[in-house]
This record gives C-alpha cells, sequence and structure tokens, in this order.
C-alpha cells in the first residue's frame, strides 16, 4: 500500500470513537476521521505526530483520515480499514508464503448466521478460513492483541474452531503494523478470555500467524513474520 502527499500534523486528542483533533505545524487545528474502532492503546498521547490522507470525495464531513501515528520513533498504521488489504497483498505477493501455494483468495466469507471471517483461501484441493486482526499495540517489545476486551474476536477464534474441528483449514492472521516489536502474544492482560481461547483453538488445530509490516510515509506493506509466544 503506496501512500503519496500525506499531510504532517500532531495529535491533539481522540473523542466520540471516531474523530481525532490535530493540529498543523502553522497552528491551524482540524478534525479528521478516525478509521480504528479500537482503543489505540499507547499510541494517543498528545502531541505525537501523524499522517493524514485527504479524500477526493467532496461530500465527506471531514475530508482527512488518520493513516499514522509515530510512537516512540516508529510509525504505527492505525487505519484498520487497510488491513485486509496489506494481509491479501502480501499473500499474492508471496511475501506470506507458508499458507502453501494459493490459487484464488474470497473475501468476506459467511460462516454462520450473521457472521464473516475475512477470507477464505483456495489451495489445491483444499480451503483456509483465515480471519485477520490488526495489530498496534507493542508493549516490552512484544507484539498484542487485543488492545481492549473483544468479544467478537473471541467468536471469530471459536467459529475457526469448529471450522478446524470438521476437517477444514483454518488460520488467525494478525497483522502487526509497526516495527518495534520482535515477538506477538496475546495481551491476556487485557483480555484473559481471549488469551485463554487463542490457546485453546490452537490445541483444536488452528493455525496463528503473525507478519509485521513495515509502515513509514510512503508505504505500509507486510515484510516477515513474528515469532508468536502463546504463553508466559
Amino acid at each position: 500500500m503506496k501512500f503519496k502527499n500525506l499531510l504532517s500534523a500532531r495529535l491533539k486528542k481522540r473523542y466520540k470513537r471516531f474523530l481525532v483533533d490535530v493540529v498543523l505545524a502553522d497552528g491551524t487545528e482540524l478534525t479528521a476521521h478516525c478509521p480504528n474502532t479500537g482503543s489505540m492503546r499507547g499510541c494517543l498521547a498528545a502531541g505525537n505526530p501523524v499522517l493524514l490522507s485527504r479524500s477526493g470525495n467532496p461530500a465527506r464531513k471531514y475530508p482527512f483520515t488518520l493513516e499514522m501515528i509515530q510512537v516512540d520513533g516508529f510509525w504505527v498504521g492505525v487505519n484498520t480499514g487497510l488491513t485486509n488489504h496489506l494481509v491479501r497483498e502480501a499473500i499474492e505477493n508471496g511475501v506470506v508464503n507458508d499458507l502453501g501455494r494459493i490459487s484464488r483468495i474470497q473475501a468476506e466469507v459467511k460462516v454462520s448466521a450473521g457472521s464473516r471471517l475475512d477470507f477464505l483461501l483456495y489451495h489445491g484441493v483444499g480451503k483456509i478460513y483465515l480471519e485477520v486482526k490488526n495489530c498496534t499495540l507493542v508493549e516490552g517489545k512484544r507484539a498484542m492483541f487485543p488492545d481492549a476486551v473483544t468479544s467478537r474476536g473471541t467468536r471469530h477464534l471459536r467459529e475457526l474452531a469448529e471450522l478446524a474441528q470438521s476437517g477444514q483449514g483454518a488460520a488467525i492472521f494478525f497483522c502487526v503494523q509497526r516495527m518495534d516489536g520482535e515477538v506477538f502474544a496475546p495481551a491476556a492482560h487485557i483480555d484473559p478470555l481471549y488469551a485463554r481461547t487463542l490457546a485453546e483453538v490452537v490445541d483444536q488445530g488452528v493455525r496463528v500467524m503473525a507478519y509485521q509490516a513495515q509502515v513509514g510515509p510512503a508505504e505500509i506493506r507486510l515484510t516477515h513474520a513474528l515469532p508468536v509466544q502463546l504463553a508466559e
């Protein structure tokens, strides 16, 4: 995912979940759309540098979108609307190469009443159901998910386990959009149920994958897998 002409600013505050106020270099303040429904824990200190894209849609109330926040000198990709695109791009380009040869990718696959998973990958004569999660939290060199309690995320894990138990391929993919994490681990101190469930579904045949992205003002792209630690 490449970017052009992102606008630099500094974060003032986030509020109403989908809005952020920022301050431009000349002191001008503006409100931008925040396309991230998570808590963005560890990313929202006032004064952090941010990068904004501008929509070409004149009907948008807030034409600017928050794309990245700089934390401790590292850019963090916070636009969760791009996450599935980044993962699909990495699979198609062969960066994610531990799923075997993928012949077709189907997005937004219904698996139960009112619930969908992100991808269905066609692999030879088999299939792999893949759910993608965006990771922006790093603590002590560990990239972690979730950054807030997520009952929806736990439900997705259980759906993947049911698929695995029925003989289907099933995997959870953590897209780490920052470069200062060295391993991935579930955030048990934030959502212990999610962490326990993740360990349980691994025993039931669900694969856990974590890939790190190179994040910068010109481009975000996945580059390599991270080790996964499920237990302390």
